[in-house]
């Protein structure tokens, strides 16, 4: 049976809930193992070894971000061929992305491995976590491979409207994750490497388990060895939509840099406060995660097969349940950040700049959800330069234009903070003049022509 026959046929709510559902979960448990470094570390370990792994946070989204958004733009490529039910382009696509995921995992390895140290000290990484920061950066991209081609072929399964088998794998490989976590560096004390260990050895695990669905499925998009090669005129069509994705991941990466440079500034209890609320941050924006990828999935998947009015619907409901949620989220972070943040350390000073920024950014999340959703609509219709223009603009260039003169002239954290809001305001009324008055919905039906 086709997976994704229930994004293109029934009722639109059914079909994308269904599918953002296993997404959620899955999302949940892959942040459930990348928290569980920062939480095992920060209370076995403490405050400075929570900071070395906070501040290579930013730096590893850089370096994995670009080939993530290759993989998004393979996923719109591969759902489009299955809306169409163009099958010999499907089988095309789907090989050409694994042997894209191969080649960007090794080379991954290699630049993580050796440009470490250099970009951590031009970041301005505290002396006093430099080391542990190079150790958990080296040993986390020493594992590039793995989760480059989990996310690879997570997004083939995604693409085809296979939502729950990824779900089960992040399950599985979460509790490795947390399991190594509590052993190596609760048990026997190894150090943050230690960490980084485990969440490499975790996401091989997940990668393994995915490759493995995609080599047994008798479906359409079942992966054989032998056929795994680049097929030029579709590698085009990959990097022609994943390239400004990639972009994009690349460029508000960067932007985060500039701000985690400036957030050093004010010493290892900041960075580590910053940290602490990046990870529950990171549990806020998983409703905003699952509707955009949702939607990149249904949009791509109903406008290959011409289904031009149940794609308008589809978006419009996504967006609705994201905000809605996202919303209600940042209710919930603002009024219990004090306890969310003492579960990662306890630290009077850490838990009181978490709460300083949690008050400045929880409410926001509406606009921050509108954003990521417009986003994967535009990426569904192969519109993937929109929203790298967009951020661009607003996330990076204004948010570092913002923070480089404000703090200037106010060196204040909160005012690194207002950062975020500001900026995705910016972008939510950017996105919404875009969406109400561009033709979006007929972009494959032009690419047809």
């Amino acid at each position: 049976m086709e997976k994704g026959t229930k994004l293109l046929e029934g009722p639109i709510w059914k079909g994308i809930v269904s599918f953002a559902i296993p997404l959620f979960l899955g999302n949940l448990f892959q942040q459930l193992y990348n928290t569980a470094d920062s939480l095992i570390v920060g209370n076995f370990l403490g405050s400075d070894a929570l900071a070395a792994v906070s501040s290579s946070g930013s730096l590893i989204f850089l370096m994995v971000g670009f080939f993530n958004g290759i993989a998004m733009g393979a996923g719109v490529v591969i759902s489009k061929y299955f809306g169409a039910r163009d099958y010999a382009n499907l089988k095309k696509a789907v090989h050409t992305d694994v042997a894209f995921g191969l080649v960007a995992g090794i080379l991954l390895t290699i630049i993580g491995i050796f440009l470490a140290p250099q970009i951590l000290v031009l970041m301005g990484t505290p002396e006093s976590v430099l080391p542990n920061s190079v150790v958990y950066f080296r040993v986390y991209f020493s594992g590039s491979l793995a989760f480059v081609m989990y996310n690879i072929v997570m997004g083939i399964l995604q693409a085809v409207g296979d939502s729950k088998h990824p779900l089960y794998y992040l399950i599985f490989s979460s509790v490795i994750n947390i399991v190594l976590d509590l052993l190596l560096v609760g048990g026997f004390h190894f150090g943050v490497g230690a960490a980084a260990l485990a969440t490499a050895i975790s996401q091989a695990a997940s990668a393994l388990l995915c490759f493995v669905r995609l080599m047994k499925t008798k479906d359409v998009y079942q992966v054989q060895v032998k056929n795994i090669r680049f097929h030029p005129g579709m590698l085009r069509q990959i990097i022609g939509l994943g390239l400004p994705s990639g972009m994009q991941n690349s460029i508000i990466s960067f932007a985060n840099i500039i701000v985690q440079t400036n957030i050093n500034k004010f010493g290892v209890m900041a960075v580590a406060a910053c940290g602490v609320y990046a990870k529950i941050e990171g549990f806020a924006f998983l409703p905003i995660t699952c509707f955009a990828m949702s939607l990149t999935t249904f949009i791509g998947q109903n406008l290959g097969a011409r289904q031009y009015d149940r794609a308008k619907k589809g978006a419009y409901f996504g967006i609705f349940c994201s905000v809605t949620l996202a919303e209600l989220v940042g209710v919930i972070v603002y009024f219990t950040i004090p306890y969310l943040a003492a579960a990662f350390d306890n630290t009077a000073e850490v838990i009181a700049i978490a709460d300083r920024q949690a008050h400045v950014e929880a409410l926001f999340y509406c606009f921050l959800a509108f954003s990521h959703c417009i986003a994967g609509i535009m990426r569904g219709a192969g519109k993937s330069t929109v929203p790298m223009f967009v951020m661009l603009a607003s996330w990076c260039i204004i948010r570092i234009t913002y923070i480089t003169v404000t703090v200037h002239f106010i060196p204040k954290i909160q005012v690194i903070f207002w950062a975020y809001p500001l900026t995705w305001s910016i972008s939510s009324v950017i996105f919404l003049i875009y969406f109400l008055k561009a033709d979006w919905l007929h972009t494959f039906e032009r690419q047809r022509k």
